[in-house]
C-alpha cells in the first residue's frame, strides 16, 4: 500500500478542488425538485463543473457515462442517470460528484429529499450524515484509520440499518481512487497510522434494512439486495495534526 503525503501546494489545489465541489453541490440540491430527470440532474452537473473549468472526474472512468451519479430510494450508489427516470415526490435522491482542478481531485455525495418523504427516510438520511461526523472524530493524526471505519458503523448500527461492506470510501488525490481502502465498519485490525498531509474520500453508505446489495444488468447500479432504502454521504478530508479539515464542506 502507498500512501501519498500532500505537500503545501497540493493542498491548496486540493482545498479549490473540493470548494468548487461543494458550490456544484449547493446548486444541484435547489435543482432537485418532483417531474424533473435524473438526466436533467447530471447534465447541470456536467454543465457547472465545465464552466468552474474544471473536469468531471467520474465521465467515462472505467466506462461509467456520466458525470453525476444519481441514485433513487433503494439505489445505493452510481445510479446511471436517464430521461425516462423521473423523480417524484417522496422520493431520496443521492448525488455522487467529482472534479478534476489542476491535476487533483474532488469527490463527495449527498443524500436528498424530494418534498415531504417519511420520518423514517428523513432519519436514515440524518443517520447516515452523522455516522459520516462520527467517524472524522478520530481523522487526525497518530490515529488509526479503522478507528474510523468502527465508529460509523457502531453509530449506524444503533438505529438498527445495515452498513454497506460491498463498496468503501478511498484515498484521494491525483487519481480518484488511491490507496487506503476505507470502510465503514469495524475492523479486526487498527489500520495504518494515519499522517498529516493525508487526504481521504469517506463515505458512509447506509441501508434502512439488511447490508446486502447486488449489481444491476448495467453493471453499474447498487440496489439493497432487501429493496429498502438507502442513502449516501461523503467528503474529501485532509488529515492535519489536530481537527481534520474537510475540502467539501465549508459549512
Amino acid at each position: 500500500m502507498s500512501v501519498s503525503i500532500k505537500t503545501a501546494k497540493e493542498i491548496e489545489k486540493m482545498r479549490e478542488a473540493g470548494r468548487l465541489l461543494e458550490q456544484v453541490h449547493d446548486e444541484l440540491e435547489q435543482f432537485i425538485k418532483p417531474g424533473i430527470s435524473t438526466l436533467d440532474i447530471d447534465r447541470l452537473g456536467e454543465s457547472l463543473i465545465r464552466k468552474m473549468g474544471c473536469t468531471p472526474n467520474f465521465l467515462h472512468y472505467n466506462g461509467y457515462p456520466a458525470s453525476i451519479c444519481v441514485s433513487v430510494n433503494d439505489e445505493v450508489v452510481h445510479g446511471i442517470p436517464h430521461k425516462e427516470r423521473i423523480i417524484q415526490e417522496g422520493d431520496i435522491v443521492s448525488l455522487d460528484a467529482g472534479l478534476i482542478y489542476q491535476g487533483y481531485h474532488s469527490d463527495a455525495a449527498r443524500t436528498h429529499a424530494v418534498g415531504k418523504i417519511s420520518k423514517e427516510a428523513q432519519q436514515l438520511i440524518d443517520v447516515t450524515r452523522q455516522s459520516f461526523f462520527e467517524g472524522i472524530k478520530f481523522a487526525k493524526a497518530g490515529n488509526h484509520l479503522y478507528e474510523i471505519s468502527a465508529a460509523i458503523g457502531a453509530y449506524a448500527e444503533k438505529f438498527g440499518y445495515g452498513v454497506v461492506r460491498d463498496l468503501v470510501g478511498h484515498g484521494i488525490g491525483t487519481s480518484l481512487h488511491e490507496d487506503p481502502q476505507i470502510p465503514n465498519f469495524r475492523q479486526r485490525r487498527r489500520g495504518l497510522r494515519l499522517q498529516a498531509g493525508m487526504t481521504l474520500a469517506i463515505e458512509p453508505m447506509i441501508n434502512q434494512g439488511r447490508a446486502d446489495v447486488v449489481w444491476l444488468d448495467d453493471d453499474w447500479t447498487v440496489v439493497t439486495e432487501d429493496g429498502s432504502l438507502s442513502a449516501h454521504y461523503e467528503n474529501t478530508v485532509l488529515i492535519t495534526e489536530g481537527e481534520p479539515e474537510i475540502l467539501t464542506l465549508s459549512k
